[in-house]
């Protein structure tokens, strides 16, 4: 039976092996009955073309012709300018000298009074005297005649240029010396003649016979053109059999017009080789071609649906890949209704990080583990796929944005599941955004960014974001706020806002934390967290700390001057300095400009800013070069970051401000004594301790009993401004702290 089976899959390939031999076959031969039908509307295109070929040098050999003419006009206008300028006893030196310079063959000066009857006979030159350069023909055209005149009454100059002069000028050089012209009149008389004048005194003859009617009424059209000063080209064949191609254009000359008479064969002689040796090339080929195609079907068969996988599978998941998702999608679009799809994206948040801390190993695991789940979220007409390093793209069968954020939290849960499963147990964040499909025909690419806009701008509280109007006016918000930002330093709508430090210890003033506030003159206020992340994504937020800096040094500088007791003020620093090196060096100098001492102006760095063993290299670097310039340092969002702990070891940190998240719940136990471990251990490594965001009389309570240095909240005290702070500072230094309710 497998035996039978193997013998009919072999008959079954070889039978269609023949089929398609058989068609390859019909389609040579087709393509040779082409070649011969191809060759015989060759010629008449060759015809065509050689017909445009002499039409197009004809015409620049006519634009040449005039050009020549205007120019020896020009050249002897030039000369009788000069000419007039000089004393009779050297005019003649003068016009022998240009003449054996120049394109004439003589040059003459004529006087009114003394001109021989030749000349006065001959109008253009007696129009010369009456002021007008002309151009004629000279001798029945054996010479060509220049006129100009040199004054308005006596004397006119005259430029000759021989026969062979003018000849070796309109023979055309484009046709291997086959090709002839001539200058006519418009009336069809010779006035500058060939070489061989024949052809052209003959030109009514040469015409094969009163039968070749087309030639005949083009000749008539011809006549007819010449006195219009019209253009033509046409094609005939002569009495002894000759193709010939004749061309004519006006000169810009005494409604001249130059003829041009070349061989049909020009091209077509030249062609017949290249054809006869292109078909038997095509031949040989067709046979080798035959053979080749029969050797690459097999490898093609074999080949194609591996190279389709390989184009439209992801490497490492082994999954969909971009482009397969967008060949799926728009296979879809034909049947796809108008709102019944969604484009959704999945990113995976700070992923960098889970190779960073566990390896490549675990990551490509996580990703893999990824698509397996998505795969298996998919009904029959949904498909995923995984688009670039951690994003991964979904097309769900869904309209309602209800059901959509259903489906995705499913996702989501079913994805953040692995730790069930795992040896290696972290934290796995994903965002994601959605797109509707309300126009299946937009682009699939469009689609895709909108959902990675709506990623991006995901909150911190929704399962996913949608792309909609609210995110253009967010978008547009983002740029207004942009174009705003370079006029609102200069005039300086940023202010400075100190929300006070009070020590437990001693129930004292133990600093501030400078903050930004934007007042516009016609937008009010502008928060904080509309344009503190723009700005940390377009480079702002570098200006705008540099001039807070500056704000808080003339607020120290005024206190020195006006003999207050000066206080420890932190001001925020953004981790994109740390792209510029020596960066440090601007804050130094405007620290020295206002006499600031040391130790009073503190930098705080959020853990954020820390990537990788090299960026945490030059933080602790940047850390002791802020110690040398006489900076403090605080380490902001303490307990957030993936190595709390080792970041105290390694960093010559002064204080560390322990983020707010720690006392939410400030009854747990066990954030109790996180947060008493962390003070003790600060103690015993000499560094100052900040809690930020105390709000209540239970978290205040807890703090003084774990020995805490400073508290930074509303408990005590919101954001002020630099009069309300200097007020409550007054307040707080006769009366002590007044805690809220």
């Amino acid at each position: 039976m497998n035996r039978l089976q193997n013998i009919w899959r072999r008959s079954s390939f070889a039978s269609t092996s023949w089929i398609w031999i058989e068609v390859i076959c019909s389609v040579l031969l087709a393509v040779i009955l082409l070649m011969v039908w191809n060759t015989a509307e060759l010629k008449k295109v060759l015809e065509d073309s050689t017909s445009r070929y002499v039409d197009d040098v004809s015409f620049q050999l006519t634009s040449d012709i005039s050009f020549h003419f205007s120019s020896s006009l020009t050249q002897l206008e030039q000369f009788a300018d000069s000419i007039s300028q000089l004393p009779d006893e050297q005019k003649d030196e003068f016009i022998a000298r240009k003449t054996r310079l120049s394109d004439f063959d003589r040059l003459l000066l004529l006087e009114r009074d003394s001109l021989e009857d030749d000349w006065k006979k001959t109008p253009e030159v007696l129009n010369a005297f009456s002021g007008e350069a002309t151009v004629t023909s000279y001798l029945d055209g054996q010479r060509l005649l220049f006129a100009v005149p040199v004054d308005r009454a006596n004397q006119v100059l005259v430029g000759i240029r021989s026969k062979e002069n003018v000849q070796s000028l309109i023979q055309p050089s484009h046709f291997n010396s086959s090709g002839m012209s001539c200058i006519v009149d418009h009336l069809g008389q010779v006035i500058i003649s060939p070489t061989d004048l024949k052809p052209f005194l003959q030109l009514e003859d040469i015409f094969l016979s009163d039968e070749d009617v087309e030639a005949k009424n083009s000749l008539l059209q011809m006549t007819e053109n010449l006195k219009l000063q019209k253009s033509g080209v046409f094609h005939f064949t002569a009495v002894d059999g000759t193709e010939l191609v004749l061309a004519y254009h006006p000169l810009d000359v005494n409604n001249w017009s130059l003829l041009t008479l070349v061989p049909a064969n020009l091209i077509i002689d030249r062609t017949q080789g290249y054809i006869f040796r292109t078909i038997l090339i095509i031949g040989g080929g067709a046979a080798a071609f035959l053979l080749l195609l029969i050797s690459l079907l097999r490898f093609y068969q074999t080949n194609t649906a591996r190279l389709t996988q390989i184009a439209l599978t992801d490497p490492l998941t082994g999954g969909k890949n971009n482009a397969a998702f967008q060949m799926e999608f728009n296979r879809l679009v034909p049947e796809m209704e108008p709102s019944t799809y969604a484009v959704a994206i999945l990113n995976v948040k700070d992923f960098k990080m889970i190779n960073e801390n566990y390896g490549t190993a675990v990551g490509d695991d996580t990703l893999k583990y990824i698509d397996r789940q998505l795969q298996t979220q998919m009904r029959p007409d949904e498909f995923a796929a995984r688009s670039n390093a951690d994003q991964f793209f979904l097309c769900l069968h869904e309209s309602d944005p209800e059901c959509i954020q259903n489906r995705l939290e499913n996702i989501r849960a079913a994805i953040v599941s692995f730790n069930k499963y795992s040896d290696i147990h972290y934290s796995l964040i994903l965002e994601m955004g959605v797109c509707l499909v309300d126009n299946p025909d937009t682009d699939v690419t469009i689609l895709q960014d909108r959902a990675r806009l709506a990623c991006t701008y995901q909150s911190e509280t929704a399962i996913c974001s949608f792309y909609d109007t609210a995110l253009t006016q967010q978008l547009k918000m983002e740029q207004e706020l942009n174009a705003l930002f370079e006029e609102a330093l200069a005039q300086k709508q940023f202010q400075v806002y100190l929300q006070p430090k009070v020590r437990l210890k001693n129930q004292s003033l133990g600093g501030a934390e400078a903050l930004v506030r934007w007042f516009h003159p016609q937008r009010g206020m502008i928060s904080p967290g509309d344009f503190i992340p723009l700005f940390e994504k377009n480079g702002n937020i570098c200006k705008l700390d540099l001039y807070m800096f500056e704000e808080v040094c003339r607020l120290i500088h005024r206190w020195m001057e006006e003999g207050r007791q000066l206080i420890p003020i932190s001001v925020n620093l953004s981790r994109t300095h740390f792209k510029h090196l020596n960066f440090l060096q601007e804050f130094s100098a405007r620290k020295k400009h206002y006499g600031i001492p040391d130790g009073i102006i503190e930098f705080e760095l959020t853990e954020s800013i820390f990537f990788n063993e090299q960026q945490r290299e030059l933080v602790r670097d940047t850390v002791v070069q802020m110690h040398q310039l006489g900076f403090l340092c605080s380490l902001d969002d303490f307990g957030m970051g993936y190595s709390a702990l080792g970041l105290m070891k390694e960093l010559d940190t002064d204080t560390i401000k322990l983020d707010r998240y720690f006392f939410g719940d400030i009854s747990n136990l066990k954030a109790q004594k996180i947060i008493a471990s962390f003070l003790n251990l600060a103690e015993q490594l000499g560094i100052e301790t900040v809690a930020e965001g105390i709000e209540t009389q239970e978290q205040l309570e807890f703090l003084q009993r774990a020995g805490c240095g400073l508290i930074q909240g509303f408990l005590f005290s919101r954001p002020l401004s630099i009069a309300d702070f200097e007020d409550w500072s007054r307040d707080f230094a006769a009366n002590g702290p007044k805690i809220k309710e």
